[in-house]
């Protein structure tokens, strides 16, 4: 009965596993309801954003401010990574570090020079391993990202394009369209470039005056960028894990039901064994 206990103990093997995929997939549900709602919260403070600057930007304006300067080539490049801190989400992280090799060897391919920041330990893990050098890491930003998180990470970055250190940052980014739909994103959010004007103008009264909000809107504009990328990361790093651990529970129960009749074909067969011995047995008495 060797091979019965060996399947016996592969039986409770995957059914442990698949108590933990199936609790790790109801955590990750837990999670992404919350995370769906700070991504719904965060789409209308932005989509305001973009209509303000859009409805007061100008070519006159754009020559007064910093964030607004449009190189004529892209000389230095900041590119920001955002991927999380744990494994165990299918592809999720795969996708966003190929995106971000793709944006490397496009810039740099055009040569431009990159000033690379990282969050989250599976991106910075992947580029330590293949020797890419790192100016800033994070690795403390939670699954809860905060807007001061969004400051800390972009404020820098946009110090030196206002000093003109450098000329662009970009920004890669799980985009949520769906639980089911995050495609790996790059996104370039600085200079900014005004959303298109559609609809009618809306006449706006103005105080103290379209140059004063403007200086306070656009480094708003840049920081919400930078959240939304946080906070729709999260959201599809909890949906990607979700489907994971879901897929992963699945094939737990698939591969219960293949070992349980294994075992109980070959506990079936010895027991037919057994009895044609004992029958053998009686005949020869």
């Amino acid at each position: 009965m060797a091979k019965g206990r060996e399947l016996k103990g592969r039986i409770k093997s995957v059914e442990g596993t698949r108590k933990i995929t199936r609790t790790m997939e109801m955590v990750a549900t837990s999670k992404l309801k919350r995370a769906q709602d700070r991504v719904v919260a965060a789409r209308p403070y932005s989509l305001a954003l973009s209509e303000v600057i859009g409805d007061l930007y100008s070519s006159e304006l754009a020559e007064r401010f910093p964030l607004l300067r449009q190189p004529a080539r892209e000389r230095r490049a900041a590119v920001l990574l955002i991927t999380s801190n744990r494994g165990l989400a299918g592809a999720f992280n795969s996708n966003l570090i190929r995106e971000t090799r793709n944006l490397l060897a496009t810039l740099e391919g055009k040569g431009t020079e990159i000033e690379f920041h990282v969050v989250g330990r599976k991106g910075l893990g992947f580029f330590r391993f293949v020797g890419r050098k790192i100016a800033v890491t994070r690795t403390d930003i939670t699954d809860r990202p905060t807007a001061d998180d969004a400051v800390a990470l972009v404020q820098p970055m946009m110090e030196s394009f206002i000093r003109g250190e450098v000329d662009a940052v970009y920004v890669v980014y799980a985009k949520f369209n769906s639980v089911l739909s995050t495609p790996a994103t790059a996104h370039r959010i600085l200079p900014v470039t005004p959303p298109a004007k559609t609809g009618a103008q809306r006449d706006y009264l103005l105080f103290p005056s379209a140059e004063a909000i403007l200086s306070e809107l656009l480094p708003l504009y840049v920081r919400n960028a930078v959240y939304r990328a946080l906070v729709e990361t999260a959201a599809g790093e909890q949906g990607a894990r979700r489907t994971a651990m879901k897929n992963a529970t699945d094939n737990a129960g698939e591969m219960l039901n293949v070992l349980r009749r294994t075992y109980n074909r070959a506990r079936q067969a010895q027991i037919t064994q057994e009895i044609a011995e004992i029958v053998g047995g009686a005949e020869a008495l």
